[in-house]
Parts: C-alpha cells; sequence; structure tokens
C-alpha cells in the first residue's frame, strides 16, 4: 500500500468539505475519517487525487475493496458511487427526518446496500445530529 503524502492528504479533506465523501457524516463529529481509493490499489487505482476521497471508518470498512454492488431494486450489479465523477445528490438523497439515505439511482441505492450507509448506529447518530441542527448538510 503506497503512502499518501501528508499535502495530497490535506487537498483531499479540503476538497471533501470535511465530510465523508459516501454518507457525508462531518469530519468534526465522527472524528475517525480515511483516505479511501475510490478503484482499490489491488485493482490497479493508483495514488492521486483524482482517485482518492475522504471516507469515514465505517463506509470505508464495507466498502472494502468492492467497485460494484446489487442494486436491491433491480437485481443488476452496477458500479458503486465515485465521488470524483459522479454529484451526490444526484444519486441520494435524505429521508424525510434526516436519519437515512435514500438511493435515487441503481448506483445510489447499490452503494447505500455495500457500504451500509443506513445501519443502525448511523441512523441513530444521524437523529441525534439532528436534534442539534448539525444534519442533513446543506
Amino acid at each position: 500500500m503506497a503512502p499518501i503524502p501528508a499535502d495530497m492528504r490535506q487537498q483531499v479533506i479540503e476538497r471533501a468539505g470535511d465530510r465523508c465523501e459516501y454518507c457525508q457524516a462531518p469530519l468534526a463529529i465522527v472524528v475517525e475519517m480515511e483516505i479511501d481509493h475510490i478503484v482499490p490499489e489491488s485493482a490497479g487505482g493508483p495514488t492521486e487525487l483524482d482517485n482518492l476521497c475522504v471516507t469515514c471508518v465505517g463506509c470505508n470498512g464495507f466498502k472494502l475493496a468492492f467497485q460494484e454492488a446489487e442494486d436491491p431494486e433491480t437485481g443488476e450489479v452496477v458500479p458503486l458511487f465515485n465521488p470524483r465523477q459522479q454529484d451526490w445528490v444526484d444519486h441520494f438523497a435524505w429521508s424525510d427526518d434526516g436519519t437515512g439515505m435514500v438511493g435515487l439511482t441503481p448506483t445510489g441505492r447499490a452503494t447505500i446496500v455495500r457500504l451500509r450507509m443506513n445501519r443502525e448506529r448511523m441512523s441513530e447518530a444521524r437523529r441525534l445530529w439532528v436534534t442539534a441542527g448539525w444534519h442533513p448538510p446543506r
């Protein structure tokens, strides 16, 4: 695994607006964030800005080296969301109460399932963040 230089790491964090680029969890609250290779190194993904994103430990722990997942609605295997090539708002929305993520496309739905973005502990955390006025992000 190639080390990510400190200056590159900082650029990735600043570009992300201090949020997980998958579930949008804020760095100020979650604390533990990682830099993810969107196309994993094991699949030939380079350590360069266009292939790196900020992710919370939870999302990264479920993404692992996966690049595709099954859309629960159609059963089709589709690519996971790529924060360098796609806009978050085109693929995801927040539930009415702000605690759950809703997939708007096959990619959005498959990414939510693969990364377990609506896992119980995350939904509980979002409920607290909503109460505090910290969530959903604007």
